[in-house]
C-alpha cells in the first residue's frame, strides 16, 4: 500500500483531486550552506511555516547543538516543473539501534515543528503530493519521527496533518487575542488589579522599567544574567539543566543576537531596575503570534511580587496593541501558564515508516509517546514518575 493510499483511506470524505503531483523533483541536502539560499528565499516569499523554522534559528542549532548530539542535516527540497521550491523540510537524521530516524531540527528548543511550504501549494497539496515527497526519502531513512506539529497555522491546515498522527505528549497553552479586543478580554480586570497591587512594590525601585532588548550590549547583558540564574532555579526545582548541554548556550546567544527586521530572531523582554534584572521572557514573533521559549526571574526578595506574571501581562498587552492575534507560552502545563491561557494549541506527532525495519521503530515510538502522554494526563502517575526521576537523578 502506497503512502498516498494510506492517506486517502484517512481522507475518503475529501473532494476528489488530480492524481498528478506538482512535485517533479526532490533534492536531499546534507550541507546547511548549500540549502541556505533556497531556504531563505522561501522564507521571504508567501510561505506557511512557524517562526521556529527560520534559517537563523535552526542553522545555529544544527551547527552548535545538533552536531554534538550526532544529528546530521537532512534537508529536503521539493520543486515543481519550473524548479520553483514548493517545500523545504528542515530535517536531521540520527542513528538509533541500527535504525535511521529523520526528525525536525531544533530538538528541545522548538515548540512547533513544520516544513516551510509555499502557501499556495500548501492549500492544494494532496495525497499524491505527499506520496511524491515521501517516496524520495525511502531508502535514505527508515522512519520519520515528526513531533510537535501544529494542525493549523495562520488559519491554514498543515499539509502533514493528513498523515497518520496522534496527539503530542504535551499540549501548548494558547491565548487567543481577538482584534480590537478590550484588555479585559485578554486578562481579567480582577487579575490585573492583583498584579497592579504587586507591581506597586516594584515601581518604588529606582529605574524600574519594562523593555524589549534592542542592542547587542543589552541582549548580551541579559543573557549573562540568565545563564547565571537559570541553573539555580532549575536546581531548586530538581530539573535537569538543558541549558548546560553542549552548544546550547552558544546557540541561544547566536539566535538572540541575529537580526530580523526591526527585532531579533529571538526577542528578549525584561523587567529591570537600576539594581538588578528582575525577570526576562524570550521568544519568537512573526507579526501575528508571540511564542515564548525560555524565562526566569530574580533570586532576590523582589521575587515575592510575582515579577514573571507582571512581565507576561506587559508582553501580552504589547503584542495585542501591535495587532497580534495569539500568544503561546510553550509546551507544558505549568500553573502560571493557565493563569493567562485558557485553551491549547492542537499539536500532533507522526511516526511514518519508510522501510520494513522502520515499521517496528515507528510502532515503538508511537507506543512510547502515547504512554508518556497518558502519564502526563494522570496526576497520580505523573507525580510517581517525577518522584522516581528525582530519586534516580
Amino acid at each position: 500500500m502506497t503512502m498516498a493510499a494510506a492517506i486517502q483511506s484517512r481522507t475518503a470524505e475529501a473532494p476528489a483531486r488530480s492524481k498528478a503531483s506538482r512535485i517533479t523533483d526532490v533534492e536531499i541536502i546534507s550541507d546547511l550552506a548549500m540549502a541556505e539560499p533556497v531556504w531563505r528565499a522561501l522564507e521571504k516569499t508567501c510561505h506557511l511555516a512557524t517562526p521556529y523554522q527560520r534559517f537563523d534559528l535552526l542553522g545555529p542549532w544544527q551547527r552548535l547543538v545538533g552536531e554534538h548530539e550526532g544529528a546530521a542535516p537532512f534537508i529536503v527540497i521539493a520543486r515543481d516543473a519550473e524548479r520553483r521550491p514548493l517545500v523545504v523540510l528542515p530535517l536531521c537524521t540520527r542513528q538509533s539501534h541500527g535504525v535511521t530516524v529523520a526528525c525536525f531540527m531544533g530538538g528541545k528548543h522548538t515548540t512547533f515543528n513544520m516544513g516551510l511550504w509555499d502557501a499556495d501549494f500548501a492549500v492544494h497539496a494532496d495525497a499524491a503530493d505527499l506520496d511524491a515527497l515521501l517516496a524520495a526519502l525511502r531508502g535514505r531513512v527508515d522512519v520519520l519521527a515528526l513531533s510537535q506539529q501544529p494542525t493549523r497555522w495562520r488559519d491554514q491546515q498543515n499539509p502533514f496533518a493528513v498523515l497518520p498522527r496522534q496527539n503530542s505528549i504535551n499540549g501548548c497553552p494558547l491565548l487567543a487575542m481577538p482584534p480590537d479586543g478590550l484588555p479585559a478580554s485578554r486578562i481579567s480586570n480582577s487579575f490585573r488589579r492583583r498584579l497592579k497591587s504587586k507591581e506597586k512594590k516594584l515601581q518604588a525601585l529606582a529605574g524600574y522599567r519594562y523593555h524589549l532588548a534592542t542592542t547587542d550590549n543589552d541582549i548580551t547583558r541579559l543573557l549573562d544574567w540568565f545563564f547565571r540564574v537559570k541553573p539555580v532555579r532549575m536546581a531548586e526545582q530538581k530539573l535537569p539543566n538543558v541549558f548546560a548541554e553542549p552548544g546550547v548556550e552558544a546557540f541561544i546567544r547566536a539566535a538572540c543576537l541575529a537580526p530580523r527586521g526591526d527585532g531579533r530572531v529571538i526577542d528578549i523582554h525584561a523587567l529591570e531596575c537600576d539594581e538588578e534584572v528582575i525577570a526576562i521572557f524570550a521568544g519568537v514573533a512573526d507579526g501575528r503570534r508571540f511564542s515564548m521559549m525560555f524565562n526566569t526571574y530574580t533570586m532576590s526578595e523582589h521575587a515575592r511580587y510575582s515579577p514573571g506574571l507582571i512581565l507576561m501581562r506587559n508582553i501580552i498587552d504589547r503584542y495585542a496593541e501591535a495587532g497580534y492575534d495569539a500568544l503561546d507560552l510553550g509546551i507544558g502545563s505549568d500553573d502560571y501558564k493557565r493563569l493567562f491561557c485558557k485553551s491549547d494549541e492542537e499539536i500532533f506527532d507522526s511516526f511514518v515508516p519508510l522501510t520494513s525495519r522502520g515499521k517496528l521503530a515507528a510502532m515503538a515510538m508511537s507506543s512510547l509517546s502515547h504512554g508518556k502522554r497518558l502519564v502526563k494526563q494522570n496526576q497520580m502517575l505523573f507525580d510517581l514518575a517525577r518522584r522516581l526521576r528525582r530519586a534516580f537523578g
